[in-house]
């Protein structure tokens, strides 16, 4: 049950993480845990302050023989990605998270644990709510809706804060400091579609593709992981042309910054291609995991019959939205000549689906650090839509994170992280969107650096956050804040 988690070392971190899994707070969905954080910064008697998009700042001041020392501002974001297994019953504006034990993890019953950023946020709490660190004057940054479209980052008004040196407690891989991120943006593709009426002499199945991965968009698609909307429409393409499959629903995905572990379709099938379509799906099936054998073996593809719904897609959008599927860019674009082994340009279909009865819309997030390629790859899939026929709008656009490798931060931490372990921590860039590259253009001064305890498969219901992990990095954290230069 969730509350054994409160009994793991540092109880001061875990017993925080555990009141955030009780309080919903899904992207876009944060009443409750602002409310929360309001709170709990006014119950200690420190100076809170809620800004206008619901930000919320608690500042604390330095500890004796401290006053001296430049200001921290300890940075995490409140919401998390709302995923859950399609068996799951969890009602994400109420239910809190069910997270549990499981042997070197801590992980969640069906649903996403919220490590990604909980886990920041608990140590931000940790820090304010203790009596007995040393530290500089501490400001914890709670930023909101950072996983759906960063607006707490955007709306962030400079002047509010007054720390110098900015500790994103958002990266997932201990004894890692990172030193710049990746900039993004959305593309929203739309298709207007008629109603054909369903046609005489065939049979209506529900198509679902199930069992793949998914994970983060960012840190995961250099995997090679399954892409499930991709996967069905591939399997419309053949067979709309060999056996003129009809779609009539499709719900494929379900967030923009999570690779679409499922993907589902109503379908109707002409009678009398039943059984070769059948037998095709058993070949087609077996083809795609065998291609995905050694990074996403679970896939299953399965056909169930079902009630004939009134109307199909007209057949000329459903022939221009399966070509578009097919032929857009996927997966990793081009990797990093700065950094070897990173990821510099990638985008991801994260959603295809029908909506207001005549309408489909696909969403997808384009990331790269390099402002002028993640333009070239808009420019790419906006072609490939409007070809298609649909309507596309770009939104959400935000920069990335410029390493500084002369970073005051950088060193302290270096030099911290060696002295306690042994070590050097490993420097890195990171091919997600980190809130820091937004903060940075409203607070230009500060001098950034992003780490965090070891988090596997994020904004997936597989997510688990490692327990040895999360006391080195409160241990981290507590030794760079005694080692802040002077001002």
């Amino acid at each position: 049950m969730s509350d054994e988690i409160k009994n793991l070392e540092p109880k001061v971190i875990w017993e925080h993480f555990y009141s955030l899994t009780q309080i919903p707070r899904p992207s876009k969905k944060e009443e409750a845990v602002r409310a929360f954080m309001k709170k709990f910064g006014q119950d200690l008697g420190l100076e809170t302050i809620e800004d206008e998009v619901g930000n919320i700042i608690i500042r604390k001041p330095a500890t004796k023989g401290y006053e001296d020392r430049k200001g921290v501002v300890l940075q995490g974001h409140l919401d998390m990605v709302p995923q859950a297994n399609s068996d799951s019953n969890h009602v994400w504006e109420k239910d809190p998270i069910d997270a549990y034990v499981d042997g070197d993890w801590v992980t969640a019953k069906g649903t996403t644990l919220g490590a990604d950023n909980g886990m920041g946020v608990a140590a931000a709490m940790a820090v304010l709510s203790s009596n007995d660190l040393e530290h500089g004057l501490v400001e914890g940054l709670f930023t909101v809706d950072e996983e759906a479209g960063m607006t707490g980052a955007n709306a962030l008004k400079p002047g509010i804060l007054k720390g110098d040196i900015l500790l994103n407690m958002d990266s997932e891989d201990e004894g890692e400091l990172y030193v710049g991120c990746a900039g993004g943006e959305d593309a929203n593709i739309t298709f207007t579609f008629d109603n054909d009426k369903y046609p005489a002499d065939y049979k209506a199945f529900k198509l679902s593709i199930t069992g793949l991965k998914g994970g983060h968009s960012g840190l995961d698609i250099p995997l090679g992981r399954g892409n499930a909307n991709k996967i069905l429409f591939r399997l419309m393409n053949k067979t709309q042309k060999e056996f003129g499959v009809r779609m009539a629903d499709i719900n494929g995905g379900s967030l923009r910054n999570a690779i679409p572990r499922e993907a589902f379709a109503v379908i109707a099938i002409p009678s009398a291609a039943e059984k070769q379509f059948k037998d095709y799906l058993g070949e087609f099936e077996g083809i795609v995991r065998k291609e995905l054998s050694a990074v996403d073996p679970g896939i299953s593809i399965k056909l169930e019959a079902t009630d004939a719904p009134k109307f199909v897609i007209d057949l000329k959008t459903q022939e221009n939205l399966t070509d578009a599927v097919n032929a857009v860019a996927n997966g990793v674009i081009r990797m990093s000549d700065a950094m070897p082994g990173l990821v510099e340009t990638s985008t991801n279909l994260a959603v295809v689906k029908t909506v207001e009865g005549n309408k489909i819309i696909a969403q997808c997030l384009l990331r790269s650090s390099v402002d002028s390629a993640k333009e070239e790859l808009a420019e790419r899939m906006i072609s490939t839509f409007r070809l298609a026929g649909a309507q596309v709008e770009r939104s959400g656009a935000y920069p990335g994170w410029k390493p500084d490798m002369d970073s005051e931060i950088l060193k302290v931490m270096q030099k911290s992280y060696k002295d306690k372990w042994g070590k050097t921590p490993e420097i890195k860039a990171i091919h997600a969107g980190l809130e820091c590259g937004i903060l940075g253009s409203a607070y230009p001064n500060w001098d950034m650096i992003s780490y965090g305890p070891t988090i596997r498969f994020p904004h997936s219901p597989d997510e688990k956050v490692n327990i040895a992990t999360v006391e080195k990095f409160w241990q981290w954290t507590l030794e760079t804040l005694k080692n802040i230069p002077k001002k």
